[in-house]
């Protein structure tokens, strides 16, 4: 499809109305400085991607690498890990081109693919529901919390650790209600959190990790090698699915590339806190004319993109998945145990307590809060985010009853989502929680690259992707999807591949 200059209008898919069209902002414009440097750069062009790392380091890098590492060792599940972080970061940046050329985000793109949003729209809400509704991260945090208080691990079964899971989601509802720019201000703990995080495990791992350990998890990460006798599909593709975020269902958290104001987001708007003022937010999306000046644009834009997620998220997730897992792996070997999936959340701050003092026992323990609630706060926004885009752009009597102003179904929501996953977070293990997730979000890998193939393969000439860029999605499906089938007949009998 070739875009007519001057065009008021862009056709693209279909069931949902065509695009407008207008120009690319320039970045200065949207940022708000007159040139963009190193400083700049840092300061305000990267964050969306740290959203992003946010939630990735609390699932795959401190639960389900750490617990992998800790019953298996490095080789045979390390280069798991480097494959799944290299096709998720493409899949991101794939996702991303799609709100950078439209504004739109994706849970409102995939409205445009046949047979239409009646289908598409409706079902990828549930899908990043049921994914991600069970609270596993918040659970696993509510544990530690509990052991900061009482100096101890919490027995099995006991209830306070979930109070202190439901008081988490509450502080998530704070940080929203009384953000001026909810995407801002989870940029801005995000680089709080990951930073400590990271500072923290790279102080301790050098404190404590035995060089032979730190080239051991580098030598896993690059060793070819079968997975090990005895790991199960659900337990390696649950590792695949949160490496470095949520493999096929990525996508829920790129729509803050929308609110960052990251090319056409820029003319769409985005949702405000309490505290901000809410402007207009447009129902359909605003794509570019295909003009000299927007391909030069879009240039800039897109590289902005690729730094982001190559130069923060990428690294961040290697090093994210590094630092716990020989931290784990060390934590195994000096005890001579390994942890059961009720006390990963725990295990290394108990071992490295009794090892090396209570000092380090509480300093563990407050870095796996800051991660696991990292992850549980990125989550639990998306959840509600991804509903309230949808519903905003897809009803309009939704938008004549909230009078334009989203604010008024995202508050709400977000309130009985909160209530709902306090009673499902007394269901089950939190790493059970978090492995079922991670499971769900492979099953995104079969369906969603194919949509963004349609879609991106539509979008003004200068914002297509190369024809190389369409054999890393099929190799998401292909990678990720083995896993998901695999976890399925696992659960309902037999997995079709044994390790």
């Amino acid at each position: 499809m070739e875009q007519e200059t001057g065009a008021s209008t862009y056709p693209l898919g279909r069931s949902r109305p065509d695009l407008a069209v207008g120009d690319l902002p320039e970045p200065e414009e949207v940022f708000g400085i007159a040139k963009i440097g190193t400083r700049q750069l840092f300061m305000y062009v990267v964050g969306p991607s740290l959203i992003a790392l946010g939630i990735s380091i609390g699932s795959g890098e401190w639960l389900l690498g750490p617990q992998a590492v800790g019953q298996f060792g490095f080789v045979g599940i390390g280069w798991v890990i480097v494959v799944s972080a290299v096709l998720q970061t493409f899949y991101n940046v794939e996702c991303s081109r799609y709100v950078l050329a439209t504004g739109e985000v994706p849970v409102v793109g995939w409205g445009r693919v046949p047979p239409g949003f009646q289908l598409w729209v409706p079902l990828s809400v549930f899908i990043v529901i049921f994914s991600f509704i069970a609270g596993g991260w918040a659970a696993a945090a509510g544990q530690g919390v509990y052991a900061l208080v009482h100096g101890e691990v919490a027995p099995s079964g006991a209830e306070e650790p979930r109070l202190w899971a439901i008081a988490l989601l509450i502080v998530v509802f704070l940080l929203t209600a009384f953000a001026k720019r909810i995407s801002r201000t989870l940029e801005l703990a995000n680089w709080v959190m990951v930073g400590s995080i990271i500072a923290g495990l790279i102080l301790i791992d050098v404190f404590v990790v035995p060089a032979e350990l730190w080239w051991e998890g580098i030598r896993g990460f690059f060793t070819p090698a079968a997975p090990p006798a005895g790991i199960t599909a659900t337990q390696l593709g649950g590792l695949a699915g949160f490496t470095a975020l949520a493999s096929g269902l990525n996508w829920y958290v790129m729509g803050h590339y929308r609110d960052k104001g990251y090319g056409m987001g820029y003319r769409t708007g985005f949702i405000s806190g309490l505290r901000g003022d809410q402007t207009k937010m447009l129902d359909v999306g605003v794509t570019f004319a295909d003009t000299p000046e927007n391909a030069g644009r879009w240039r800039r834009w897109y590289r902005f993109l690729l730094i982001d997620m190559w130069g923060v998220f990428f690294l961040g997730a290697m090093v994210g998945m590094l630092l716990p897992t020989i931290l784990m792996a060390h934590a195994v070997e000096v005890s001579g145990t390994r942890p059961t999936p009720a006390e990963v959340p725990t295990f290394v701050a108990s071992v490295l307590g009794d090892q090396y003092g209570q000092a380090l026992f509480y300093v563990t323990l407050i870095l796996g809060v800051l991660i696991l609630f990292s992850t549980q706060l990125g989550i639990f926004e998306a959840m509600v985010r991804v509903t309230t885009d949808a519903a905003h752009a897809t009803s309009p009597r939704l938008r004549r009853l909230i009078e334009g102003d989203p604010r008024r179904f995202y508050f709400p929501f977000m309130l009985t989502l909160l209530v709902i996953i306090s009673v499902i977070l007394h269901l089950a293990v939190p790493v059970n929680l978090v492995q079922w997730s991670a499971n769900m979000s492979n099953l995104g890998a079969l369906i969603y690259p194919f949509m963004l193939m349609y879609l991106n393969a539509r979008l003004p000439k200068p914002a297509r992707p190369r024809p190389w860029h369409y054999v890393v999605l099929v190799a998401n499906v292909l990678f990720f999807g083995f896993f998901f089938i695999n976890f399925i007949a696992d659960f309902f009998g037999d997995p079709l591949v044994i390790f």
